[in-house]
């Protein structure tokens, strides 16, 4: 018996000494598996300088001058965002809905495997067993398409480990913000900062406790749960998230059926693309000068940077609300003014909105407009013969056109819609600050989405009267003439190189009076500018275009003096700021510093400026135009729009109406705005209402109005700066030489 007892016992001992055994191999095994998984045997694994820097697309932010995100350039719309960046509310919410045991767990949460085991062998699963730092890893090295089982299974292993490595080396709140700007929120929203400012109109700082709980129940599924595909199930989700966090005690029971009463606000949802949002025009014209910049500037490894991919932060001179304030005004006046006013103005008129051209001529337009389109080139690179192309464009196809009350779903032909956006008058604003040269406002078009052409430095147009006070500033540096200088108002002619005579056409009063400059100016005088024309002759005049900042080519005939030209109104703007500036050029900047992800500094960007008159000269030119705002051509400013301050403008009619300008100088700012029909045979019948006072100086005047009404602008009100000069008399005060300087004349500006 003893022995039988002996015999148990042993039997009993060397079962548990296999099974100890058996587990203990089974241990090491498992503890080899870990370590083969970890060394890369069974696959690579992320090394630590990859975990310190994934390789995630970053898109490139571009910033106002106020410190806000106006677009991005990017393969995925993702900028990256610290801890401090955060809500309070977002981690709450994010923990509560994704990762109760966020904090008490190491990267793996056991209990939560055990529970998904548990629900796996009964078959009532509740939740998933993945931490948020094991999301992160998946996030920062995702696992491709199509795995087979057991490499699913091994990938799920290198994540665990790679999560453990991610506890180990940061902070619950570094693996948080990590988290949050690697997921995807839909809607081209990468990262919660893009998520917020898609959503919201938001930095991830601002978002209230229901946009947190919302942002934290779309990582989810963000399909599914989008707010504005499905807004019902969206709204469950993020009332489950505010129930969770009062569960976890980040917010009271009251609090959670109290908020769950708010609905989902999208009215400031937008998808942040090219084709919308603010400065569209200023983003796509930066995104060719950045490309060029890119190229000719690398990283320390030797790489050219990448404005699509390496999340630099681009910081402009634009501001954001002066910004703002001049898409306003365009598009008040534009399309609730002056479009309607052009369609009333043509309407039942043969041919319109064509002025006076023959059917050779229209066919002309309509098959170069049509040649000038994607849809064109595009079937003539793939082998269509033209006649084929044509009957492509006369053929109706479903479309969506513009329209200034949004956007139209219709059926037409592409020819049809040719002609339909002829109808269109455009405008474009620049406004610079003229002390610094920075743009703080650009505006290129109607609608970038619709009208790619920006009619701010693409764009070469004649500018009329506008080109005068390159003529008078000579006259002001290099002769002994001053704002009051009286001249006879006759006609004056020009001999040509043929031998042949110019003699501009010219309305108005006084005819064979003595009048002054600055009258003449107001009321843009054809004669007195052929008369300083003869004096100083075309070359000169083009010298003092050229050092204020004029770059397009001017042919030097005497008729430049009319505005006969084409330039672009970035140069015209820039270079009429230098009389604000007493006299000092500065070329137009629109970059300050470019930064890298990390808040490098990779370049500064400084003023380029040059002295391109006097100080006297400036202050006399100031003077003299103040008299178009004050008497002239710019009255409308004192009369409609109430503005009473010192202004200083010209305005700018080209022939046949087809361009209207007007140039505003404020001590602080030069704005300049164009209005006009793509093509230069689209334009009013008549002078009075094609006038660039009748149709760009109402933009002008909105736009002033919204500036001046922002007191966080500090834009002054007060007068320009006069000189330090003591043997001169700084009194240009003309009104004893002209009885008629009060008689406000609605002039003719053309040539």
């Amino acid at each position: 018996m003893e022995k039988k007892q002996n015999k148990a016992n042993g039997n009993s001992s060397s079962a548990i000494k296999k099974l100890w055994i058996i587990y203990g191999c089974l241990l090491a095994v498992i503890v080899l598996f870990f370590i083969c998984v970890a060394t890369g045997i069974f696959g690579t694994m992320p090394s630590f300088e990859e975990l310190e820097n994934p390789q995630t697309n970053l898109a490139s932010e571009i910033i106002s001058e106020d410190g806000k995100v106006i677009g991005t350039y990017y393969v995925e719309n993702r900028s990256n965002v610290n801890y401090s960046d955060l809500s309070p509310y977002i981690p709450q919410a994010l923990v509560s809905i994704e990762d109760e045991r966020f904090t008490e767990h190491s990267g793996i949460d056991s209990k939560a495997l055990f529970r998904v085991a548990f629900g796996v062998l009964t078959g009532h699963k509740k939740g998933g067993g993945s931490t948020i730092t094991q999301q992160l890893a998946k996030n920062l090295f995702p696992r491709g398409e199509n795995l087979s089982t057991p490499k699913l299974v091994l990938r799920k292993f290198q994540e665990w480990i790679t999560a453990t490595k991610l506890e180990h080396n940061y902070s619950k709140e570094e693996i948080i913000a990590m988290y949050l700007n690697t997921v995807a929120y839909g809607h081209n929203a990468y990262g919660i900062r893009s998520a917020a400012n898609t959503f919201f109109d938001k930095t991830p700082k601002e978002l209230t406790i229901e946009e947190a709980a919302l942002m934290a129940g779309v990582v989810n599924a963000p399909t599914r749960f989008s707010p504005i595909r499905n807004p019902e199930r969206s709204l469950g989700r993020r009332n489950l998230v505010l129930k969770k966090m009062a569960e976890n005690g980040f917010i009271t029971e009251a609090e959670c059926d109290s908020i769950s009463q708010i609905p989902i606000d999208m009215s400031h949802f937008k998808i942040m693309d090219h084709n919308s949002g603010q400065a569209t025009y200023f983003r796509e014209f930066l995104r060719g000068e950045l490309n060029d910049w890119a190229q000719n500037h690398t990283h320390p490894d030797g790489r050219p940077y990448n404005i699509y991919r390496d999340g630099l932060r681009i910081y402009t001179t634009i501001d954001s609300r002066m910004q703002q304030y001049a898409e306003e005004a365009v598009r008040e006046f534009m399309g609730k003014e002056l479009q309607p006013m052009f369609y009333r103005h043509w309407k039942g008129q043969k041919n319109a909105p064509f002025y006076n051209i023959s059917t050779d001529e229209y066919d002309k337009i309509m098959e170069t407009s049509m040649k000038r389109t994607d849809r064109y080139r595009s079937l003539k690179n793939a082998g269509m013969s033209m006649d084929s192309i044509i009957a492509e464009f006369n053929r109706p196809v479903e479309m969506t056109v513009f329209s200034w009350d949004g956007p139209i779903d219709t059926v037409m032909s592409p020819m049809d819609s040719i002609r339909y956006y002829k109808w269109f008058l455009q405008a474009s604003l620049v406004s610079i600050e003229s002390h610094t040269g920075h743009v703080k406002a650009y505006v290129g078009g109607l609608d970038f989405r619709f009208f790619k052409y920006d009619h701010v430095t693409q764009a070469r147009r004649q500018v009329g009267s506008t080109f005068k006070p390159f003529l008078y500033t000579l006259a002001m540096q290099e002769g002994e003439y001053t704002p009051c200088t009286r001249i006879p108002n006759i006609p004056y002619s020009i001999e040509l190189e043929d031998g042949r005579f110019w003699q501009p056409h010219n309305s108005g009063k006084h005819v064979g009076d003595e009048i002054t400059l600055k009258y003449a100016l107001a009321q843009s005088n054809n004669w007195i500018s052929a008369y300083l024309m003869n004096n100083f002759g075309p070359e000169a005049v083009i010298g003092m275009a050229r050092r204020m900042g004029v770059e397009s080519p001017i042919e030097a005939v005497p008729a430049i003096c009319l505005g006969v030209c084409d330039l672009k109104l970035i140069e015209m703007v820039g270079a009429l700021s230098t009389f604000a500036n007493q006299g000092v050029y500065i070329k137009p900047m629109f970059i300050t510093r470019i930064e890298d992800k990390n808040g490098n500094v990779i370049e500064r960007f400084m003023p380029e400026q040059s002295e391109a008159m006097s100080e006297l000269t400036a202050y006399k030119m100031i003077e003299l135009m103040k008299g178009v705002v004050q008497s002239g051509t710019g009255i409308r400013l004192r009369s409609t729009y109430g503005l009473t301050n010192p202004i200083a403008g010209k305005t700018g009619t080209t022939q046949k109406q087809s361009d209207g300008y007007f140039m505003g100088i404020t001590p602080d700012l030069t704005t300049g705005v164009w209005v006009g029909a793509e093509d230069r045979s689209v334009h009013f019948r008549s002078t009075t209402l094609g006038q660039g006072s009748h149709t760009a100086l109402p933009i002008w005047g909105k736009y002033m109005k919204k500036v001046y009404a922002d007191p966080s602008l500090h834009v002054s009100q007060g007068d320009f700066q006069k000189p330090n000069i003591t043997d001169v008399d700084l009194n240009f005060d003309c009104s004893h030489y002209t009885e008629d300087d009060d008689d406000v004349i609605e002039f003719i500006d053309e040539f």
